[in-house]
């Protein structure tokens, strides 16, 4: 049965692997061969695990297995985990959990906290979706919950209460638990569904019974459990424990975290893909703030990657040929069926993402770009090397670099350094510039939701990092489709609407996860890119800025939209140049005035 399940993945891959190799400008056919292999490897073996594994030579007490580490965790404990998407997943410690409570009930009713998303869509294991079992995990914290698919089925059948918080004021508060403190105070989420004088506040299920945001002033108070426990994924430990973090792609929470639990008189255990030795100048968190050292040969640097074969192209510092590694990375997640499958219109909207972009952001910005459509107009602002102008950032801490879309997202390829998220969340409050990001829903008062799919909990995305980072943003960019399920096809350099689909332009927003007025009166400059035009928030609304070339005002845009758009009198609306819907002649340059 085994061999018949491994046959079938391991064809479906291949299918895949041809699709992908008939798409021009990919990876060269030796290094497509040699990337396969690698996705296979890790698709044929990636819930393979031994919990109960212990280093072979005698080490200190504090070594010990994933199991036996997993035994330390007290019923109705509060957890933290760390990392986000494919990066440093604590899998070995997740499996052990859950091994745990399978075999004997315990630990029971535990509280759990994910700043980033860290589940596997109900697809991957390993991810913390393997504590989204009934009577383990009874209230989850996340900023995204999209993927935690389990966690969410749950929560769907009311054994579970979800609450969501903004990322970023999740990492500062976890960060404050380490200095004896509880609580945050913050603009983020005023006007939205997270503020409780307009909205429910951080609960999502309606069994919950506790409030971790509170109305202060012209501020939210933001609070979480204290921790009990911190689990989290490292590179390497030394014989005495200290803990290492050089050849990670991400650090995310897990100083803070470590410091949160230790604080709060509980436990940090660490799971590290092997030993090496001693070297105090790199030591990235002290044996005396760890409690279990757990060694998993099988740790992962991030998705697919084993750390023992680390990638340098995700490291600080690193200095790998960009080209190939964005090739690589595209690669890898079209094979595996992570990144979807993009249309000519779809590159024709990343272009026009670009050209809004490097008109309205000057060069040597401090940038943020979220997963999605945003990942393509990334591609194209660094394939006219932007990423030489600009500074682009991950909230999971990379800075400098590219990030890495996909299933690698929340790393980056050739970072100039790793900090934590708590470290740059603050550091986004002083120096972001700009930011571009998805979107579900827009009404007339361009308010956005991009946090909750629909009525099921299973529909629910969560603010994720989007509410901090647009809060420190000066400009805003939001990226997507005009109307969802439309079909859109390119004419030659015009566009044309097939078939329309269903608006995303509404009246008024399923859920406000941002707030247009609050941003007007901050001076906030936002844009909302689609397929089919440019809309700027004005004092007066949606102001319609551009069209593509083939696309009526009248027909295409104001029929199929039930938000108010403002057409206006002082200003022709332009018509977007024809390059940027072919590619043909497309040059990308900033406008002399933000240079």
């Amino acid at each position: 049965m085994v061999g018949i399940f491994a046959i079938s993945h391991a064809t479906g891959l291949l299918l895949r692997y041809f699709e992908v190799e008939s798409d021009r400008g990919t990876v060269n056919l030796l290094d497509r061969a040699r990337l396969l292999a690698h996705i296979l490897r890790w698709r044929l073996t990636w819930d393979r695990r031994d919990t109960s594994y212990v280093a072979p030579e005698p080490l200190p007490g504090k070594f010990k297995s994933a199991r036996a580490a997993a035994d330390m965790i007290p019923d109705g404990a509060c957890v933290i985990s760390c990392g986000i998407s494919g990066n440093a997943r604590c899998s070995i410690l997740f499996w052990a959990v859950r091994e745990r409570f399978e075999q004997s009930g315990y630990p029971r009713e535990l509280t759990w906290i994910s700043v980033g998303g860290q589940g596997g869509r109900g697809r991957a294991p390993g991810t913390v979706e393997e504590v989204g079992v009934d009577g383990l995990v009874t209230r989850y914290i996340a900023g995204h919950t999209e993927t935690a698919k389990s966690l969410l089925r749950l929560a769907d059948a009311g054994r579970l209460e979800l609450h969501t918080l903004p990322q970023g004021e999740m990492a500062h508060v976890v960060e404050a638990q380490g200095r004896g403190e509880n609580e945050v105070r913050s603009r983020t989420g005023i006007g939205t569904f997270l503020d409780p004088r307009v909205g429910r506040g951080s609960p999502v299920t309606e069994n919950a019974t506790m409030q971790f945001a509170r109305a202060d002033g012209d501020k939210i108070a933001y609070t979480l459990p204290l921790i009990d426990v911190a689990l989290f994924s490292a590179p390497y430990a030394d014989r005495d424990g200290n803990i290492y973090f050089h050849n990670a792609a991400t650090i995310t929470e897990n100083v803070e975290a470590a410091r949160a639990a230790r604080h709060n008189g509980g436990l940090v255990l660490v799971s590290v893909s092997g030993l090496i030795d001693h070297d105090a100048a790199s030591i990235g968190l002290a044996a005396d703030e760890v409690d279990v050292v757990v060694i998993n040969p099988r740790n992962e640097q991030t998705g697919s990657v084993a750390q023992y074969r680390y990638w340098p192209m995700f490291t600080a510092g690193a200095n790998v040929d960009e080209r190939e590694a964005i090739l690589q990375l595209r690669f890898i997640n079209k094979t595996l069926g992570i990144t979807p499958r993009r249309s000519p219109v779809d590159y024709a909207l990343a272009r026009l993402g670009a050209r809004v972009f490097s008109d309205n952001v000057a060069t040597g910005a401090t940038v943020n770009i979220g997963v999605g459509l945003g990942e393509e107009v990334c591609r194209v602002l660094c394939e006219h090397g932007a990423h030489k102008r600009i500074t682009f950032t991950t909230e999971s801490g990379p800075v400098g670099g590219i990030p890495a879309p996909g299933i690698f997202f929340g790393a980056a390829i050739n970072p100039r350094r790793l900090e934590s998220s708590a470290w740059m969340f603050h550091y986004y409050r002083q120096h972001l510039d700009a930011t571009m990001l998805g979107f579900l829903q827009i009404d007339s008062a361009g308010n956005l939701n991009l946090s909750n799919r629909g009525p099921r909990m299973l529909d629910y995305v969560g603010p994720g990092g989007a509410s901090s980072i647009i809060d420190s943003a000066n400009t805003v960019l939001f990226i997507g489709k005009w109307m969802q399920g439309s079909k859109v096809s390119i004419d030659g350099e015009s566009l044309r609407l097939d078939r329309p689909g269903k608006p995303k332009l509404v009246e008024q927003v399923n859920e406000v996860t941002f707030n247009g007025s609050v941003a007007l009166s901050r001076g906030k400059r936002v844009f909302y890119v689609t397929d089919l035009a440019v809309l700027e928030l004005t004092d007066a609304g949606l102001t319609l800025r551009a069209i593509m070339p083939g696309i009526d005002i009248e027909r295409d845009l104001l029929a199929n939209s039930r938000a108010r758009i403002v057409i206006p009198e002082d200003a022709p609306v332009q018509t977007v140049q024809a390059s940027i819907v072919s590619g043909k002649g497309f040059h990308l340059g900033w406008a002399e005035n933000n240079v």
